[in-house]
This record gives structure tokens, C-alpha cells and sequence, in this order.
């Protein structure tokens, strides 16, 4: 792999670092020799990544060469969005609290180089904001404001701005940056692509066990992928592989959906992708989706403030409040009279404007089909927890939480249930997909399609056992061939 930086005028990089070309941003977009150069790494250091300046053309044109530039032009634009740097700060508000608690100013400038800052008590909060903003060398402003720290801006630094007192640090960080195994471990000769499998080894009830994830690992070797193991701390290194399959739970204001945002914008296969996130994490919006394509599902209402006294004459009790970005069963309840409803609707109200309220259907399990790829994979029966109205119980602990579970064949499931299951889909896009169905008589109620579902050793597995994982890369695989073919006729 071919690393560049490349920078306004190379004498502002008075650095030596092995292995690495140091080059004008003027050669990188004339040279035609840098125009042909595949398979590299272009660390832009430009004065200026103004629109339309020839620092943006770096990164702008890298994309269009199929070489992968720091930053990105989405990093740039990033940047430039006070919306974005405001979700930062809230994502990262206990961190920046921890880290600039001891400071007794209103205002603070934290110089970050390849991940590092100066003092080593800063260099974990600046290793999140160079994964988050993935420049070589930033500039985070925070002010002091409501009792609480803020990131109020972050920008680029460009190699003529770097403080001549901190230019031995940027020797030693940039060093052992392009030292790390990011670029000089060879793949493995068992594969000819790369997969990221995002997982929270810290997280009690992970979307797949440590046991399935080893699964879905062997399966990618079957198809010629080499999948490894990232965590929330490898966003930096998305851009060396062709795949990211996240099996961490997912939300909107999370670090998973800037995962998934980062993969697409870098032409990586990604599942969940980031509308599949957006849509399906948001059960607000599931109820608009099922109302406005007329498809069958519990009587739902979309409660704020203002109509929260219509529920009584139009779900009667006892009824399901959800909070909108709810999952696998947290921040849903049942509410059997006025009290405990007025409680619940309060509790909610407090977390977000909008609330979904639906009528309880009562039923003995709840129907699950895996779908991806606009294709059925398993079908399941999750029964109710013991005494309890859902399939877990979080009030206990360990598998006494989860009720039993029957797989089925998809051959053997009743026709319709597919059916619907693969509609309500079709209307999400082609990810992968966990619907929840309620079956009353002959009638499928859709409750909600799920993004990340969960699919583990002995349960989604149960019928087609090393085949579930082993189709699941076939489709990664497909679709990594799809990306790089496209990018090959352009």
C-alpha cells in the first residue's frame, strides 16, 4: 500500500517518516503518476478544505481514483456542520466531562495529532474525536457553558499551524502511527476481502454470542472473506476493509450509525446500513410506514402532548406505550388502567416528544422471520416469559428472561406469514431484518421490523443450522463484488 501525504508545500513537512511519500497537493492532482496509483492512502494536510480549494479536490478527487483519503470529503462536511459537532458533543458527554473537569477556564483548545494529544491524560478523549473526525492532525475547541463542557468546533490543522513546540510530539505520534498493523500486516491468503464485525464485548444481551460470532467468522473464510473483531475504538480503520457487518445493538444517536454511515460513504458492504437504521429504530416511524401502506397491524396512535387523552376512547386499556428508539423489549410497558398510564405517558414525555400507543393483542408468542436480502432465511416462534405479557422479562436475570422458542422451516411456516414478512420489507430495503409478527386466527399483525436482529447458536440456527451464516456471507460476498466491479467501470 502507497501512503502520501500530501500538503500545501512540502517544506511545512519537515518530518521523517518511514515509508512515507511527502508530496504537494498541486503534484497529487497534475502528476499523472499519482492519478494511476491504486490500492493508496492520501493523508491530506492542505491549508484549506474550503469548498472547491484545492484541498478539497484532494479528498474529492482520491474518492474518484478509488484511493481512500483522510479526510474524507464526508469528514469535511462533517466538520463544517454544527448539528454534527452538537450530537458529538452529547455522544461524548461523559468523556469530556471526565477529561476536562480539573480545567478552571471557560474555554479550551485540544490539539489533536493522529489520535494523541501532548499530555496523555487528554488521549482518550482525543482518540474518540480523531475516530469520529478522521483527519491527521485537529483542532477541538470546547467552551465552558451550563455548568458543563461543550465541543463547540472542530477543524483540520493544517501542516503550516503546527506549533513549533509541538513538533517532536507529531514526529513521535505520526511514527508510530504509520508504524501500527493498520498497514503492515499482509492479509491473510485465505481470503481476497475484508470484514469488520462491530461488536460491545461489554454488552449483556448482544445481538449474536461470542459462540455465533466464531460462526459467522468461518462462514466468511468459507466464501473468501477474512472477517475480523472491531469495537467502538477501530473507527479509524474502517476504510481497509470492503465490509462492515455490525452485530452490536444500533441506534441513531449512537456510535453504531456513525459506523454505518462512515462504511457507506467509504464504499464498504455495510449491514445495518444507515437507513435501514434510521427506519427501523424509530417506531414512530414503522407507524406512519404500516398506516400509510395500509398494512395489517395493532391499532396504533402517535401520542404527544396535546392528544395524549385520546387513548382511553380509542385503545381502551389495557394498552402498549413504546418509546420510539425502544429494543428488544426495553422502554416498552403495558399499562392496565388511567394511573399507571398517566405515570408511563409522563416518564416518556420526558425522553421524547412523540410516543407510540397500540393496542394489546394478547397472544401465546410472537412470530420472527429473518429476512436479507429480500430473501427468507428462518422463522421462529418466541413464546412469552414465564407470567410474563412479553418474550423477555427484564425484571430477572440470566436465560430465566427469555421465554422458549421454536424454529421452524421456512417451507413449513404458514405461506401468508412469509408473505407478509417479506412486504413489510420490501417497503424497508433489502438489509437484513428481523420481523415480529403476532398471528391471531388467520390474521398476521406486523409489530415491528427490527434492524439487528438477533441470531444465535441453537435458536435462528436451529433448522438449517452452519447454513444460516454461511448464506448470510454469501451475500456479503455478492454485494462486495457488486461495489468493486462498479467502481471498476467508472
Amino acid at each position: 500500500m502507497s501512503i502520501l501525504i500530501v500538503v500545501s508545500n512540502p517544506k511545512d513537512w519537515k518530518f521523517n517518516i518511514p515509508g512515507i511519500e511527502v508530496i504537494s497537493n498541486k503534484t497529487y492532482l497534475t502528476d499523472t503518476d499519482y492519478v494511476k496509483l491504486k490500492n493508496a492512502r492520501i493523508f491530506n494536510l492542505s491549508r484549506s478544505y474550503k469548498y472547491q480549494s484545492t484541498g478539497y479536490y484532494v479528498s474529492l478527487l482520491a474518492a474518484a481514483r478509488g484511493q481512500k483519503a483522510i479526510p474524507s470529503i464526508a469528514t469535511i462536511q462533517d466538520m463544517k456542520t454544527p448539528a454534527v459537532v452538537k450530537i458529538v458533543s452529547y455522544e461524548l458527554d461523559e468523556l469530556i466531562q471526565k477529561s476536562l473537569a480539573t480545567l478552571q477556564s471557560e474555554e479550551f483548545t485540544l490539539s489533536i495529532y493522529f489520535g494523541k494529544n501532548i499530555s496523555k491524560k487528554y488521549n482518550k478523549l482525543s482518540l474518540q474525536l480523531f475516530n469520529l473526525f478522521q483527519a491527521p492532525l485537529l483542532r477541538a475547541h470546547f467552551v465552558f457553558t451550563d455548568n458543563s463542557w461543550q465541543l463547540q468546533s472542530i477543524g483540520p490543522i493544517a501542516a503550516s499551524e503546527i506549533p513549533e513546540d509541538h513538533k517532536s510530539y507529531v514526529e513521535e505520534f505520526a511514527t508510530s502511527y504509520f508504524a501500527g498493523n493498520r498497514f503492515n500486516v499482509p492479509k491473510r491468503d485465505v481470503s481476497g476481502y475484508d470484514m469488520a464485525i462491530l461488536v460491545n464485548p461489554k454488552d449483556d444481551v448482544p445481538p449474536s454470542s461470542d459462540k455465533t460470532i466464531q460462526k459467522f467468522i468461518k462462514a466468511a473464510e468459507q466464501v473468501g472473506i477474512s472477517a475480523e473483531l472491531i469495537t467502538r475504538d477501530d473507527y479509524g480503520r474502517l476504510a481497509e476493509y470492503d465490509a462492515l457487518f455490525i452485530r452490536e445493538t444500533t441506534s441513531v444517536n449512537h456510535h453504531t450509525f456513525r459506523f454505518a454511515q462512515r462504511a457507506a460513504a467509504e464504499g464498504l458492504a455495510v449491514v445495518d446500513d444507515p437507513e435501514s437504521i434510521i427506519r427501523c429504530t424509530n417506531k414512530v416511524y414503522l407507524a406512519e410506514l404500516l398506516t400509510n401502506n395500509e398494512v395489517l397491524a395493532p391499532k396504533t396512535l402517535i401520542l404527544h402532548k396535546d392528544n395524549i387523552d385520546k387513548v382511553i376512547e380509542e385503545l381502551g386499556y389495557p394498552c402498549i406505550l413504546k418509546q420510539p428508539d425502544s429494543s428488544f423489549s426495553q422502554g416498552v410497558s403495558k399499562v392496565d388502567n388511567k394511573e399507571e398510564y398517566e405515570a408511563e405517558v409522563s416518564k416518556l414525555l420526558d425522553k421524547s416528544d412523540l410516543i407510540v400507543a397500540q393496542e394489546f393483542l394478547p397472544t401465546e408468542y410472537d412470530w420472527r422471520v429473518g429476512v436479507f436480502d429480500r430473501e427468507p432465511l428462518y422463522a421462529c416462534k418466541y413464546f412469552m416469559a414465564t407470567k410474563h405479557w412479553q418474550i423477555m422479562n427484564w425484571e430477572k436475570k440470566g436465560n430465566s428472561r427469555l421465554g422458549r422458542y421454536e424454529t421452524l422451516p421456512v417451507e413449513l411456516a404458514p405461506p401468508q406469514l412469509i408473505k407478509t414478512a417479506l412486504n413489510v420489507c420490501n417497503l424497508i430495503g433489502d438489509g437484513l431484518y428481523g420481523v415480529d409478527i403476532k398471528q391471531i386466527g388467520n390474521k398476521f399483525y406486523i409489530i415491528e421490523v427490527n434492524d439487528n436482529p438477533s441470531i444465535d447458536t441453537g435458536v435462528e440456527d436451529a433448522v438449517i443450522k452452519d447454513k444460516l451464516y454461511l448464506r448470510i456471507m454469501e451475500i456479503f460476498l455478492k454485494r462486495i463484488k457488486k461495489i468493486k466491479e462498479a467502481k471498476r467501470d467508472r
